[in-house]
Parts: C-alpha cells; sequence; structure tokens
C-alpha cells in the first residue's frame, strides 16, 4: 500500500523540532514529535510545537507494528478513521481496543509500549509536558493526582472533540490560531485531570452510558472467574434497567456490546496465557470456554489476524 500524500512541515517548525531534539533519546526519553517521527517513519500531515514545550501534531501513517519508547511528553491520542481493531502491549500486560471516533489514547510521560495496528491511521495528537499539567492543576486550585492514567482506545468523546478541533488551528500561524492553540491545551489539560488521573479501576462514564458504579459492577462480573451469572438478562437485572437499554448503555460506556466486551477480554486472556504458559492451544481453548480449538482459533484470527501458534511463536 503507497503512503499518503503528506505535506511537508514549514521551515521554521522544522527549525524548532530539530532545535528541541536529538537523534538519540537522552536518559528520560525523546520529545514525542521526535519518537512519533521514529516510529511512525513518515512526516506530520500538520503540526503545530510550541514554545511552552506543547504540541499537536495531524499524522496519517501506515499500519503500526513497533515500540513506542519512552518520551519527555505524554501523549493524547484522538481517532479520525475508520474503526478497527488494534493491540497494545505494555510488559506483561496486554490491551486490545477498537479505534474508533469518540476514544482516545494516553501514552504517559515515560512509558514504552508495543503497538499492533494492523490497517492505516488518522489520528490528532496532543504533546503536552508534565510541568503544563502541574501548571493547570495548581491554577484550578484542585488537588486532584497529575499522573495520567494509560488509557487504550477509552470511550471519551469530550477529549475526542476537543482535540479532533485543535487540528482545525494547525493550518495557520497567526495570532489567532496561536492563542486558540494556547486556550485549547489548557482546556484539554484540564479535562485530562478531571477524567483520566487517580486509580486505574476508576471508570469514567460516557454521555448517555452507564454510571461509574454501575459499569464497575458490570465489569467484575464479566471479568469473574467463578460461575456467576453473565447472561444479558442477568447483568440488566443487577443494574436495575430493562435488557434493551443496559445494553445501549453499556456500549457507549465502552464502545462494545457486553458479548463483543466479554469476547475481547476473554482473548486478552488467551493470549496471557498463550505468552506466559506452556499450555497447549487446545487446553487454553476449553478453559476460556470456547467449544473447540477451531472455534476458538477462528475468534482470534478475527482479531488478531493470527492464528493462536503465530502470535504465540511472535511474542515469546
Amino acid at each position: 500500500m503507497s503512503k499518503p500524500n503528506l505535506r511537508e512541515p514549514s521551515e521554521d517548525l522544522t527549525v524548532a523540532s530539530e532545535a528541541r531534539r536529538s537523534d538519540l533519546p537522552n536518559a528520560d526519553g525523546r520529545p514525542a514529535d521526535a519518537e512519533m517521527a521514529r516510529m511512525l517513519g513518515t512526516t506530520p500531515f500538520h503540526m503545530a510545537l510550541d514554545s511552552s514545550g506543547a504540541g499537536i501534531a495531524h499524522w496519517k501513517h501506515e499500519p503500526l507494528h513497533d515500540v513506542v519508547e519512552p518520551m519527555t511528553h505524554h501523549v493524547i491520542m484522538a481517532y479520525n478513521g475508520m474503526m478497527q481493531r488494534m493491540e497494545r502491549r505494555t510488559g506483561k500486560s496486554v490491551a486490545i481496543g477498537t479505534f474508533r471516533p469518540g476514544v482516545v489514547i494516553i501514552i504517559p510521560e515515560g512509558s514504552s509500549s508495543r503497538w499492533d495496528i494492523p490497517k492505516p491511521v488518522d489520528v490528532v495528537q496532543l504533546y503536552l509536558p508534565h510541568k503544563m499539567l502541574e501548571r493547570v492543576a495548581r491554577e484550578a486550585d484542585t488537588a486532584a493526582p497529575t499522573d495520567l492514567l494509560e488509557r487504550t482506545a477509552h470511550p471519551d468523546p469530550i477529549t475526542s472533540r476537543l482535540l479532533l478541533t485543535a487540528a482545525d488551528a494547525m493550518q495557520g500561524n497567526g495570532a489567532l490560531d496561536t492563542l486558540f492553540r494556547h486556550q485549547l491545551t489548557d482546556l484539554l489539560a484540564t479535562r485530562l485531570l478531571a477524567a483520566h488521573t487517580g486509580s486505574p479501576t476508576t471508570f469514567q462514564p460516557t454521555l448517555g452510558g452507564l454510571s461509574p458504579n454501575v459499569l464497575r459492577r458490570a465489569i467484575e462480573r464479566l471479568r469473574s472467574d467463578s460461575d456467576a451469572d453473565v447472561s444479558l438478562a442477568a447483568l440488566a437485572s443487577d443494574a436495575g434497567l430493562s435488557r434493551f437499554h443496559f445494553c445501549r448503555s453499556f456500549k457507549e460506556s465502552t464502545g462494545l456490546s457486553p458479548h463483543a466486551w466479554l469476547r475481547q477480554h476473554r482473548l486478552e486472556q488467551a493470549m496471557n496465557m498463550l505468552r506466559d504458559t506452556d499450555e497447549s492451544v487446545v487446553s487454553i481453548a476449553a478453559e476460556l470456554g470456547y467449544s473447540s480449538q477451531t472455534a476458538f482459533a477462528a475468534a482470534f484470527r478475527k482479531l488478531t489476524n493470527e492464528t493462536p501458534g503465530e502470535w504465540r511463536r511472535r511474542t515469546r
């Protein structure tokens, strides 16, 4: 597949970018714009870097199978393309997400993870220095923690819309465009402090979705290794909703139906077992409740484009 027709960054932008980075990472990592250029192997469609250290970039890139090395910025992404599944691996943890409009991805400063994205990507990224996040927290006089959570295709239409809006302000370098980007960056930092810091078990509801407590109970039931009833009727009854309203609200909160969420969770468990144990594919399929090895392999391939055996060989 040929690469998209990308616009070259302006000369002053190139000089500013090169002044901020070197080809080799320092002890804390590369600036985000430099690491993204290295990993994606292309130039951004548009990019605006500010003297504050913050930046916004619009990338259109090919399928990705590579490791994001540590960066000196928090990176927040809003997806602007066709729906597709992706895989993110951090240490021994595997997360499977669905890229679609209305979700965000967060790579916290200094973290590293491997990404496998099978199709081309259209994404807007915010590069946020941690000192800016701390400044916004001080100005807001909040005691909220400033450590951002790692997010993989996490439903947050508010942050997504704000970040996609920023792409419209990168095509000009006038004073008004610059002021708009600065104000929008502060607004995004405020939203991140409100919605993406704290305990990793905190669930943020989307508009029209389940409340945090109801969503948490439903996910705990779906994740349970016991004989808990995970039928739609049981989930809806526990939430105090009809099956129709529960299913609709669950999908608005997570991007997936309860059945699709459970299937994805089981495949994440399968990935951990394939990578970390020597159990046979047949045993893993049976342990996860698949009717046969064939059914398990078909479901696994649909999500990853690989058989369980191929995936195990690649990740070990």
